[in-house]
């Protein structure tokens, strides 16, 4: 009886040879041959080195142009010890303010060829800082740039960042730490004198909120408000607490509908002064004719309220290439710079602010108001 053939043995597929569809991403060599320079060359174009000729630069880059050559960054990371990414921890990024100074820090960023990583910051509280800077630690980046108030010491921010170059935007003024900012007290001091100037015998003042969520602002532009008033021996009025937002706006606007002579006001930023409008309009207060209002910020809906909004501008995009600067020179140098940028605000004029009506400013629509 003849045996049973045995199973037949699994086949095993030969390796195939590389498909020739698939094409591979372009190398430094192929950058290197099809502009005719070796590939130590073209990576000193790429890393901008100056001993390269106009003519070679010229020439590597239209191969990369030509061949869509993208830098392989974590091979560059190795070898350079650099990621060229930037670590950002920010606070309150839904304001206008924060929010702003991010897109300035990420716009110039980009034109330095770096990239951003973004880490939000609930509170400057120490243990926060240094579990968030961790985060970005962790990443490899090449400096942090903390979009906060932070505390006046500025000890937990140095700890936790380590030796990395370190910037704080619109942080204390006079702090210990390398930082960019728009000078508060004249953001203050702008929007009071042109009431003043205006005509009105006082400005009444809606505040930032007190505390690590915006002490620094909101007390450069008290100060300076309370500069402005003194320097002309005008009467300094209680200031009315906010928080930024337009609700806190209305609540102090609501206050200030009941106290009699009122015919300027100071909001510390747009949201709270769109708050305000409303609160005055709901009572019969006309703005401008019987209440001149400024803010800050030049929120994009400013120029488009009823009636449009006076209010102070900071320049956003200034304050983000200023910060890279200051990075880049900590990562040149390999040190901090103690370095502190200071920008001017703008004042931006428009149709919320008139001369006060009348020998008693305020009277006909205060009265009208309580009755």
């Amino acid at each position: 009886m003849p045996r049973p053939a045995p199973d037949p043995l699994p086949s095993v597929a030969a390796p195939s040879p590389r498909r020739p569809d698939v094409v591979r991403p372009p190398a430094m060599t192929d950058v290197a041959t099809v502009a005719g320079v070796s590939h130590q060359t073209v990576s000193r174009v790429l890393n901008d080195a100056p001993s390269v000729s106009p003519r070679t630069r010229a020439l590597v880059l239209a191969a990369v142009e030509q061949l869509g050559y993208r830098p392989n960054t974590a091979a560059r990371a190795l070898a350079t010890g650099r990621s060229r990414t930037l670590g950002v921890l920010c606070m309150s990024g839904t304001l206008y303010g924060p929010a702003s100074m991010l897109s300035g820090v990420q716009a110039a960023a980009r034109e330095a060829q770096y990239g951003v990583m973004v880490v939000d910051l609930p509170s400057t509280d120490a243990e926060v800082l240094h579990q968030r800077t961790s985060l970005l630690l962790k990443q490899g980046v090449d400096a942090v740039v903390v979009i906060a108030p932070v505390p006046s010491s500025a000890e937990a921010l140095r700890a936790a960042a380590g030796g990395l170059p370190l910037v704080v935007l619109e942080g204390e003024p006079d702090g210990e730490v390398d930082g960019v900012c728009v000078d508060q007290v004249a953001v203050g001091r702008l929007a009071t004198e042109h009431l003043v100037q205006a005509g009105h015998r006082t400005v009444w003042h809606v505040t930032g909120p007190s505390g690590p969520t915006g002490h620094y602002e909101s007390d450069g532009r008290e100060a300076g408000w309370r500069q402005a008033l003194t320097d002309v021996g005008a009467e300094v009025p209680p200031p009315l607490p906010g928080d930024w937002s337009p609700r806190s706006g209305y609540d102090a606007g609501q206050l200030l509908v009941r106290m009699a002579g009122v015919t300027a006001v100071f909001a510390a930023n747009d949201q709270m002064a769109l708050g305000v409008l409303r609160a005055l309009r709901e009572r019969g207060c006309r703005v401008p004719e019987d209440v001149s209002l400024v803010g800050v910020d030049d929120i994009p809906e400013a120029a488009y309220l009823s009636p449009p909004l006076t209010t102070v501008r900071q320049d956003f995009a200034a304050v983000g290439r200023e910060s890279m600067q200051v990075v880049l020179a900590q990562i040149e140098s390999g040190a901090r710079q103690r370095a502190r940028v200071v920008l001017a605000p703008e004042l931006v004029v428009r149709r919320s602010v008139v001369p006060p009506l009348g020998d008693h400013p305020g009277r006909s629509w205060v009265q009208a108001s309580v009755r």
